[in-house]
């Protein structure tokens, strides 16, 4: 299969079901953040020495695919994309790995600052990414039908991505960056 097309050339490109949109369009806009956000957890997965955050993440992955998937499919037919779409239950889960990690850390006494060690700082990164990613599909919610669930993961996920990057600095030792706010002149 050769990798290029030529039929987005000019601009428009295929959703599943055979519509053609703007690659400006609301609903490309936001499925190629969640790719994007898929690439950024694919590089914090470089960095992972943890097995058990690596399969949580690769876990993640897969269920951003199939998320990019079914906002890529043409909402005006029904097509089946022959994948299993996402669940309350993945929802659930995801509630259920912040409160495992979040049993290791210390609480939260004041706004920390993205950073601390590489895995951390690229943690930070990706949940960044997938607030971007989550605005992309309010805008697309307000002005298309779209499953409840799509949202609710992607907000848990920015949520976990957070923990994520504490329990990170965590096992490696590193303090989160406090933010000290600013001095009045």
């Amino acid at each position: 299969m050769k990798i290029y097309t030529k039929t987005g050339d000019q601009g428009q490109t295929g959703l599943f079901g055979g519509a053609r949109v703007s690659k400006a369009h609301a609903r490309v806009d936001a499925y190629g953040d969640v790719d994007e956000l898929n690439c950024a957890l694919g590089a914090v997965r470089a960095q992972v020495g943890d097995a058990r955050s690596s399969a949580l993440l690769l876990a993640i992955q897969s269920e951003l695919f199939a998320l990019g998937a079914e906002l890529a499919r043409d909402p005006s037919k029904p097509t089946d994309l022959g994948i299993a779409l996402l669940e309350e239950r993945d929802v659930e889960r995801l509630e259920t790995a912040i409160d495992e990690l979040e049993r290791d850390l210390p609480p939260l006494k004041t706004f920390i600052l993205p950073g601390g060690n590489a895995e951390a700082a690229l943690l930070h990164l990706a949940r960044a990414t997938c607030r971007r990613a989550e605005r992309k599909l309010v805008r697309l919610a307000e002005t298309e039908a779209m499953r409840a669930e799509l949202l609710r993961y992607v907000n848990r996920l920015s949520d976990l991505l957070f923990v994520m990057a504490r329990h990170a600095n965590f096992r490696a030792k590193v303090a989160d960056v406090p933010w000290l706010g600013r001095k009045s002149p």
